[in-house]
């Protein structure tokens, strides 16, 4: 082989090794930091922000005494309310969302203002034992204009 074949091949090999590694970031982003708004007293909210530290989530937790004021300021309706309100890279996460819900969104980017698990899940990260998959509620996505659709089923 001659030389300047070696570094044609070499150029190759690293333009394809320089592709592959920019889609395998884009496929899946960073992990993101979470604020978290909840009340002091509230139990399930720290098992939810134990759920996220589990799955590699940067949390802030803010006590907040007002979580009705955080809920509008953030376009949170009362039907899609939950106990706790967190925003992450621009989305709303109202309640009980699963980790890779929010994983998703942020590797999706739909055009929403977020996600929803209504009210109190029973089955939802930090309402049941750590190690039990979600099951039996919904996860909505929601828009400024107060479209809701499915987002997961779980």
């Amino acid at each position: 082989m001659n030389t300047k074949t070696s570094i044609f091949l070499l150029t190759m090999a690293g333009i394809f090794l320089l592709a592959s590694t920019q889609a395998s970031a884009e496929a899946e982003p960073a992990i993101a930091e979470i604020t978290v708004y909840k009340d002091k007293s509230c139990g399930c909210c720290g098992g939810w922000i134990d759920h996220l530290r589990a799955e590699g989530f940067k949390v802030i937790a803010k006590n907040h005494t007002n979580m009705a004021e955080i809920k509008a300021n953030f376009g949170v309706s009362r039907p899609l309310q939950s106990c706790h309100t967190g925003v992450v890279n621009g989305y709303v996460v109202e309640g009980h969302v699963p980790a890779a819900d929010i994983k998703r969104l942020l590797r999706e980017r739909p055009d929403v203002l977020g996600l929803t698990a209504p009210g109190m899940p029973q089955k939802s990260p930090g309402m049941q034992p750590k190690g039990l998959p979600p099951k039996g509620y919904d996860v909505l996505s929601f828009d400024h204009k107060g479209k809701v659709e499915l987002f997961r089923r779980y």
